[in-house]
């Protein structure tokens, strides 16, 4: 039964490495977007990481890069950041807007945050910016950040709060369900709200060794001008729901369009969609 279970859940991991991969191009498109867009969090993220010149710094789950190319300028040219996420091919997208932007105390590599391929103790911070929370077993996730910090290294994480107070992507959840009669994200899928309790995620990171732990909310609302910028890129940056999207036929995409444009029209403004969102940001430090 044991062998069952590991081989069901090697299966699911390899599905989820291959999900990411598929969306690539939609997060290589719309990277900049993404960086803009979390840019407070990335800020208070670094702040909270408080690195210094001359540190290695391991970013999991990087996707297109922004948040480990926002550390390299932090830990200087004598410092090193490693960008890393289990598909190569958003790896392949950060060392491009690396070498574009000219960083070079970067380099990439292929890991996943559940088994991180790397010697203990090798790393003086980590960094997941919406990523964490697809662990499929995130209290070993945990005690990877742990076992590849240096004694006082420092893990900073940013996952999305509850989904009711995330209606920019809940919305979306709840009209595919409406239209396919499936529960979204499917269960035993982890998905984007998969570690939004504050308290479980506290004690994930405390249970793992970590001290001096904090969680805190922070405000990352979304604007955009139209309705369809909001849903072009929200189909094509939202990992698993972009896969599912792709696959429809093009009528049941079309029914799921127009119920979000009737269930957005409260977060309609002036200037456009104000759709409200909170992520947790959680800080850590080892003995």
């Amino acid at each position: 039964m044991e062998a069952k279970t590991l081989s069901e859940r090697d299966q699911m991991r390899r599905g989820l490495h291959a999900m990411w991969s598929s969306v690539a191009g939609g997060w290589a498109e719309h990277a900049d977007y993404a960086d803009a867009r979390a840019a407070a969090t990335t800020a208070r993220m670094l702040e909270l990481a408080a690195l210094q010149p001359g540190e290695r710094v391991l970013e999991l789950a990087c996707g297109p890069g922004g948040l480990g190319l926002a550390a390299a300028e932090r830990v200087g040219p004598n410092g090193e950041v490693v960008l890393s996420d289990v598909a190569p091919e958003m790896t392949a997208i950060a060392a491009e807007r690396a070498a574009a932007a000219g960083v070079g105390n970067v380099s990439t590599a292929v890991l996943d945050l559940e088994d991180i391929d790397q010697p203990d103790g090798l790393y003086d911070a980590v960094l997941i910016r919406e990523g964490f929370m697809f662990a499929l077993d995130p209290a070993q996730a945990a005690r990877e950040l742990a076992r590849v910090l240096r004694p006082g290294g420092r893990a900073v994480l940013a996952v999305w709060g509850p989904r009711e107070r995330n209606p920019w992507l809940g919305l979306v959840f709840d009209a595919v369900s409406a239209q396919t009669g499936a529960v979204i994200p499917p269960p035993g899928v982890p998905g984007p709200f998969a570690q939004s309790d504050a308290h479980r995620l506290h004690s994930l990171l405390s249970e793992a060794g970590f001290e001096h732990v904090s969680v805190s909310e922070h405000p990352v609302p979304l604007r955009t001008r139209t309705f369809d910028e909001w849903w072009s890129r929200t189909t094509a940056l939202a990992g698993p729901m972009a896969k599912i999207l792709a696959a429809m036929p093009a009528e049941a995409v079309d029914g799921i369009r127009d119920r979000l444009v009737e269930t957005t029209r409260p977060y309609t403004t002036s200037h456009g969609l104000e759709l409200p969102g909170v992520s947790l940001i959680a800080a850590a430090s080892l003995r």
